[in-house]
């Protein structure tokens, strides 16, 4: 049974080495789709301007499951044609890696969606949580994929703690360290981020094929 287990785990280890230059193509569409979605998503949410934390948690949970929608359908449209199974077991590593953080930034979602809290400034901790949690999220998912997805794992849990500093300090002093829109935060950091990675992906790629 354990030389079955120990097979398999080498299996998998060898198949995500063989394919980490594959993978990090691939994610490269998936960041910059994502990222515009989160960038757009953050602009219409400014817009809408929402009272509540229910309107912001309900807001963005339906934008988290559309930017999951579009990365697995990317994904899968990579694997189709490359003639791979979808759901391999790497997958399913990643898959397990990423579901705690996960599974936290939804309840506390969904905590924030009944309480229905009326000020807007009280749903910036839920933006932070969120933001640390995605960062653990894709560190995790670095093990098992290229090493600089663990880099980008740790921006967004470095930010996410900066961010929480930044309202400790503005609660006393709101006049010199203003507040800003919730929205409009989730835009620049969820959005912008996968954006910027996405680029740098893809530019790192074209130099590498070059040389």
């Amino acid at each position: 049974m354990q030389t079955d287990w120990a097979s398999e785990n080498l299996q998998v280890i060898r198949t995500l080495m063989e394919r980490s230059a594959v993978y990090r193509r691939a994610l490269a569409p998936v960041m910059g789709l994502v990222g515009a979605t989160g960038i757009a998503a953050g602009v219409l949410g400014a817009v809408l301007d929402f009272e509540t934390s229910r309107l912001f948690a309900a807001y963005w949970g339906a934008v988290a499951l559309v930017c999951l929608a579009e990365a697995l359908l990317l994904i899968r449209r990579q694997a189709v044609k490359a003639l791979e199974p979808f759901w391999s077991p790497p997958t399913r590593r990643i898959a397990q890696a990423v579901a705690p953080a996960f599974v936290v930034g939804l309840v506390i979602g969904i905590v924030f969606f009944f309480l229905n809290i009326p000020e807007q400034e009280i749903v910036l901790p839920l933006v932070l949580v969120w933001i640390g949690v995605y960062g653990l999220a894709m560190h995790a998912a670095g093990f098992f994929m290229p090493r600089g997805v663990r880099i980008f794992g740790w921006g967004y849990v470095i930010v996410g703690l900066a961010a929480f500093f930044y309202l400790i300090i503005a609660a006393d002093n709101l006049a010199v360290f203003p507040i800003p829109n919730p929205n409009v935060v989730m835009g620049v950091l969820f959005g912008g981020g996968h954006a910027a990675y996405g680029l740098y992906l893809y530019f790192t790629e074209k130099r590498e094929k070059v040389a």
